[in-house]
């Protein structure tokens, strides 16, 4: 396997030299002048933060992308897919009025903003790729038809595959309804029942009302009404609800690197991957909260490949010392995983062997600093 070039900026600045001068450095040294085409319709796939989350990247920083793209004749546009839990991203009005309350306003950002599956999710293409769990994906509509595919990735930890980086940014949220129902039907939570109270929480805030309460006051999840999308996992102050843990996670993230490259597809040339590796949070911004950072902030990397810059983005978090007061201060060390630290039963490699598996890109890579 080729060893791939991922280029890296430090959060250190000067008069001279400010942030967003680096950044737009680390769009040129990777090449986003032979990615994007003047007139290309250009898709900037972010995750717009779930309100009340605050560990989103900053719209300043998309900002300084929107225009360095608008510098070479093209018109790039945010967006994101709804998603299938309950929250304030699950239908298309919803979900551009979060956009739009956490800074990513048309006055902000110099971009519209479109949400890329339509009103509720349906608004799909559906994208042949014949893998081993994924025969056709369903990608939302907006970012097939797109002629240029760029990344904009918070890296943080995630509950269901360890990290959430680039190839969960891309895999799982450029997919519509029925494609993330696809990459989530292998997981099946359970209730522990001793460890169960029944406050009602997570069936309060089960969107497809999979949960109730038994007449023992014990929450009940049905199979049949079950989408997987382990929300209730965190939602429960208990910790009264987990995963199966069996097969079930490794599938789901062979799935979500399947629905990478369904995405990718016809556009690799045409595609560029940005992580912020800032304000790691332990879990997924889908949450209305985040809690305090695991490390330190450590800077930017972009690349032109999907599997190397998340291996670098996890090198790079796992060499730093815990942040003082986050939940593995004391746990772990400089130089110890981070991500296994916070999910002991995810190993999160497994997403990015199977990304190199099928042709996604290389787990080896050279970083390049800027």
């Amino acid at each position: 396997m080729s060893t791939s070039e991922v280029y890296f900026s430090d959060l250190r600045s000067s008069m001279k030299r400010n942030l967003l001068t680096k950044l737009g450095e680390l769009l040129d040294r990777a090449g986003l002048e032979h990615i994007v085409s003047s007139r290309d319709l250009v898709a900037l796939k972010l995750h717009f933060g779930e309100k009340g989350n605050t560990a989103y990247i900053r719209p300043v920083f998309v900002r300084r992308i929107v225009d360095h793209i608008q510098s070479l004749g093209a018109f790039p546009f945010l967006t994101d897919a709804n998603t299938l839990y309950a929250g304030t991203r699950g239908n298309s009005v919803s979900h551009l009025k979060t956009a739009i309350e956490n800074g990513f306003a048309y006055s902000v950002v110099n971009a519209p903003v479109i949400i890329a599956d339509g009103l509720r999710g349906a608004a799909y293409a559906s994208v042949s790729i014949k893998q081993e769990h994924v025969e056709t994906a369903y990608i939302g509509r907006e970012i097939v038809d797109a002629d240029a595919f760029i990344s904009l990735a918070h890296f943080k930890g995630h509950e269901l595959s360890g990290f959430g980086g680039t190839i969960k940014n891309v895999g799982m949220g450029s997919a519509a309804r029925k494609g993330k129902l696809q990459q989530h039907s292998d997981l099946s939570p359970r209730v522990k029942a001793k460890k169960c109270v029944g406050c009602g929480e997570c069936a309060a805030h089960c969107s497809h009302e999979a949960i109730t309460l038994s007449d023992k006051k014990k929450a009940v999840i049905n199979p049949e009404k079950c989408v997987g999308c382990g929300e209730c996992i965190l939602i429960c102050p208990n910790g009264a609800i987990d995963i199966q843990w069996s097969k079930d996670i490794v599938v789901f993230q062979q799935k979500m690197a399947e629905y990478t490259l369904a995405v990718l597809k016809n556009k690799r040339e045409k595609s560029l991957f940005v992580n912020f590796i800032t304000q790691v949070s332990p879990a997924c911004d889908c949450y209305g909260h985040n809690d305090a950072a695991i490390v330190p902030d450590i800077g930017i990397v972009v690349s032109t490949d999907p599997v190397a810059i998340d291996q670098a983005s996890v090198d790079l978090v796992n060499r730093y010392v815990p942040a003082e007061g986050s939940c593995i201060s004391g746990r772990v060390q400089a130089g110890q995983d981070k991500f296994t630290a916070l999910y002991p039963k995810i190993d999160w490699r497994v997403q990015l062997d199977h990304a190199e598996k099928i042709g996604l890109g290389s787990r080896k890579y050279k970083l390049i600093s800027v």
